[in-house]
């Protein structure tokens, strides 16, 4: 049986880079996104920030295995930076992440094989200034729990490790749990065997 995958790289912080080539200037950011909408606001700002700039293109991935992408060249030659912007987030594995490579035109084309060549050495710049962290996937439950069968939840708790999102402890007692997926079977199995607890996985 395959190990689970149940983490991904992406950047901790935004992080920004230029890129100079034959006259040309590439700005270079590099962002830390969950949504579309994210992913909206920061292009929308960019472009007032830099309306005077020639071109503003970008890629992003989203989801922990960067099921969903996109890559905009905005105006340059077809797939001449978009493309290569996603292809050194896919060489990297960073998803959730947003880059975007503002061109300021400085007056000498740099032709296809020279654009590439730019948009992706301003992708690589803005990852190289970034600090890239590892985060995982995990699994949420929930368990409720009578007083009386505390010590064997606790203990479970206290071996397995899992992260207490919230705790209440009353007459009946619930703790919503996060776990990272490749341990979340064991952990669901032992605490099933617990009588007198009731388990969901949220």
């Amino acid at each position: 049986m395959e190990p689970i995958k149940d983490s991904y790289l992406t950047i901790a912080a935004d992080a920004e880079a230029i890129f100079k080539e034959k006259s040309s200037k590439f700005l270079c950011y590099a962002y830390h996104v969950e949504s579309e909408e994210e992913i909206s606001l920061y292009l929308e700002a960019l472009r007032k920030q830099y309306y005077d700039a020639t071109h503003h293109c970008y890629a992003w991935r989203l989801g922990p295995f960067g099921e969903r992408f996109r890559a905009n060249d905005d105006g340059e030659p077809s797939s001449t930076a978009g493309k290569p912007i996603l292809g050194q987030m896919l060489s990297r594995e960073v998803t959730d992440c947003l880059i975007v490579v503002v061109r300021y035109f400085g007056g000498t084309k740099l032709g296809v094989p020279g654009l590439i060549a730019a948009y992706k050495e301003s992708a690589a710049a803005v990852l190289d200034a970034a600090e890239i962290i590892e985060r995982t996937v995990d699994t949420r439950l929930r368990v409720d729990f009578s007083y009386m069968v505390m010590n064997d939840v606790m203990r479970i708790i206290k071996e397995e490790q899992p992260r207490i999102e919230e705790q209440t402890f009353d007459n009946l007692c619930s703790m919503t749990l996060s776990i990272r997926n490749s341990r979340a079977e064991q952990v669901i199995g032992r605490l099933r065997k617990v009588e007198g607890a009731t388990l969901d996985i949220l």
